[in-house]
């Protein structure tokens, strides 16, 4: 593993635990101020820092529902300057899983290295469509 990809894996293994402590200056370190991310619940697209930052606190009562917010897999490929990862997270509560015990939050993510550090540009939460 490179050290981009080791410094990558660290950072959105930091963001992963901050969303889940609900700790929303943590959940914001290492963004762009342009971010876009598309997003599971609406508005399915968000572009800047303050949309960015309104999108959480609604998900950060769902986790005081019980919901739960943990990586399972996580791949980075990482350049000099431009990075993406992408990862299987288990996000819901005890019924949902008990519902669908297999089912996973599938996160794309785009980063940039800006003055030497990696900083996320692009998010991409889904979850798989359901026949």
């Amino acid at each position: 593993m490179s050290t981009e990809e080791a410094e990558i894996r660290a950072l959105i293994e930091r963001w992963a635990k901050a969303v889940h402590a609900c700790d929303m200056d943590s959940v914001l370190a290492d963004h762009t101020d342009d971010i876009v991310m598309f997003d599971v619940p609406p508005p399915n697209e968000v572009r800047g820092m303050a949309a960015y930052r309104e999108t959480w606190p609604p998900f950060f009562e769902y986790q005081k529902q019980g919901a739960v917010f943990e990586i399972v897999s996580l791949e980075v490929t990482a350049g000099s300057d431009v990075a993406f990862a992408h990862a299987l997270l288990r996000c819901g509560t005890d019924e949902e899983f008990r519902n669908d015990p297999d089912n996973r939050l599938r996160l794309t993510v785009g980063l940039r290295k800006l003055n030497g550090r990696w900083a996320v540009a692009h998010e991409h939460h889904s979850f798989p469509l359901k026949s």
